[in-house]
């Protein structure tokens, strides 16, 4: 753990005035032996935290949910067990948004209402939306204000209540199967068969820095792509290799893709 080493893991500035941030909240709880966090990062920000923070004991990722994709950096020291992340002192508060069940807003919808807000990207963890309502994952020194301040997504009014986290309501997400062939698994052919498009445009969508798998960033077209892998495209949206199936008679690869809609 050396904190010159963040700029060797940094990639630009904002990379690190990011690591920085992390350095000094997480080392300041470890010289007061208290609980320590960051805001909630991304994958790929945890993936440089990874690196930068090494096997520090003490440390734990949490966003409020087993599964959640955007997860704080939290450091515990030794009076405290993993179960101080999901109490009622946890950094992590859920909000749930109530709606009428005959509105539709998505997760665009509520990302963009809450920006809009005055409510900063870093305060924010996931956004789970269902039918009639959304749970969704902020710090604990922003509560007050959204419960205050947030009115609606969209053109979709809410009523807004903190639940404790065991109550979190994470419904399964809505998608379409498709079925195709591959000559192989590279990221822009699975792009391309995903959203339905050319590999040439998909390959476009890659080398300009808009697609990810699993939350980190990738650039190169011919990236190879596991069964279960899930790909977001910036513009487009996410799609998962829900399965590899083998070769057809002509020697292409058998691929399942689920498309979130």
């Amino acid at each position: 753990m050396d904190r010159n080493n963040i700029d060797k893991i940094a990639k630009s500035a904002e990379d690190k005035v990011l690591l920085a941030k992390l350095w000094d909240k997480i080392n300041a709880g470890i010289r007061k032996n208290i609980l320590a966090n960051s805001g909630f990062l991304s994958p790929r920000e945890l993936d440089m935290a990874k690196y930068l923070f090494g096997n520090l004991q003490g440390l734990h990722t949490f966003g409020g949910y087993p599964d959640a994709e955007r997860k704080m950096l939290v450091y515990l020291p030794d009076y405290l067990d993993e179960s101080a992340l999901a109490d009622e002192d946890s950094p992590v508060v859920c909000i749930r948004a109530t709606f009428f069940a005959g509105d539709t807003p998505n997760h665009r919808d509520f990302l963009g209402a809450l920006l809009g807000a005055d409510i900063a990207r870093e305060v924010l963890g996931d956004i789970c939306v269902g039918k009639g309502s959304c749970d969704f994952f902020i710090t604990e020194e922003m509560a007050t204000y959204v419960l205050q301040n947030f009115i609606g997504a969209g053109r979709t009014k809410v009523h807004l209540e903190q639940i404790p986290l065991n109550k979190v309501s994470v419904p399964e997400p809505e998608t379409k199967e498709i079925r195709d062939t591959l000559a192989s698994l590279r990221l822009d052919s699975v792009i391309a068969a995903g959203f339905r498009m050319g590999r040439s445009q998909a390959c476009q969508y890659v080398t300009a820095g808009k697609a990810a798998i699993d939350g980190l960033p990738c650039e190169k077209p011919d990236q190879s792509v596991s069964e279960g892998c899930k790909i977001s495209v910036r513009g487009l949206g996410k799609i998962k290799l829900k399965s590899v199936n083998g070769q057809t008679k002509k020697g292409r690869i058998s691929v399942v893709i689920d498309r979130y809609v």
